[in-house]
């Protein structure tokens, strides 16, 4: 493959917001199909389906990180270590996190639909490639990006964005998530879930969707980076089938436009201290 991702924006952010799409690529390379067992629309089960499609109208003038590489292929929000020594050789068998042990880890092995999806295990040197190719890159990108935010407007915030099956009864339809508290300062939450709460839709924080290794390694309140996952339910803006964009988009586009613009607005009116105290609460 040739580079996994694009940065659409300046290098140098214009705004202290800083978005990211890790799960929603669909350029799938030959060697991936040819390593599968089950049909290839199976694979949409990993994707944050049309994500790019949401985001990229919603975008103004934020640095963004997008993923073109499908999450099939490399999952962004899993750790290098987060291997899965039923599929890859260069696994280790001891401390597994629970994500790997559901076959979720930094390459899936399995969906919930369909079971396993790969005819072969991968060797250690195939995954290794994929880290240093694809994952090392996007996340030293993504670092860059934020430093050079904070270092421009005294304080960053990464917006993670990512779409979810609907969730069990039907009521929430959006999840925000700052790892329990610790990416992200409290302000900055509620300006998220104020916006969520205006548009009409039910929330929940942290619950099921806390945020993942994106958030673990990117937020660092001490240092003015802070850092929120978005989790947005994907018919919200997809058709029936959940496959194709559909009448929601613009509506939904124009929450995350909102979203963006507080904590835009929040991210300026201040930092300093009030963070730290804030975060410890």
């Amino acid at each position: 493959m040739t580079a996994s991702f694009r940065i659409i924006g300046n290098v140098a952010p214009d705004s202290p917001v800083v978005l990211s799409v890790p799960h929603a690529g669909r350029a799938y390379p030959d060697a991936l199909y040819a390593a599968l067992r089950v049909p290839r629309t199976s694979l949409r089960a990993l994707e944050d389906r049309y994500m790019d499609a949401v985001v990229l109208p919603a975008r103004g003038n934020e640095t963004l990180l997008l993923q073109d590489a499908p999450r099939a292929w490399i999952d962004l929000n899993r750790a290098e270590d987060e291997r899965d020594p039923l599929l890859d050789d260069g696994a280790r068998r001891s401390n597994l996190s629970a994500k790997v042990r559901a076959g979720l880890g930094i390459v899936p092995r399995r969906t919930g639909a369909t079971g396993d999806v790969w005819r072969r295990r991968l060797g250690c040197g195939e995954v290794d490639a994929r880290i240093v190719a694809d994952h090392r890159p996007y996340h030293r990108a993504l670092g860059e990006a934020l430093a050079r935010a904070r270092d421009r407007f005294g304080v960053a915030v990464l917006l993670d964005l990512h779409s979810m099956p609907p969730l069990p009864g039907g009521r929430t339809r959006v999840v925000v998530g700052d790892r329990f508290g610790r990416a992200a300062a409290p302000r900055f939450m509620r300006r998220v879930e104020a916006e969520v709460a205006a548009s009409g839709l039910i929330h929940a924080v942290n619950n099921p969707y806390a945020g993942g290794y994106i958030l673990e390694r990117h937020a660092q309140q001490v240092a003015q980076i802070h850092a929120v996952q978005l989790e947005i339910d994907r018919a919200l803006y997809l058709d029936q089938r959940l496959d194709q964009v559909g009448p929601g988009l613009e509506r939904t586009s124009a929450l995350v436009r909102a979203i963006i613009d507080a904590l835009t607005e929040e991210a300026l009116s201040g930092v300093g201290g009030n963070d730290l105290a804030q975060a410890a609460e």
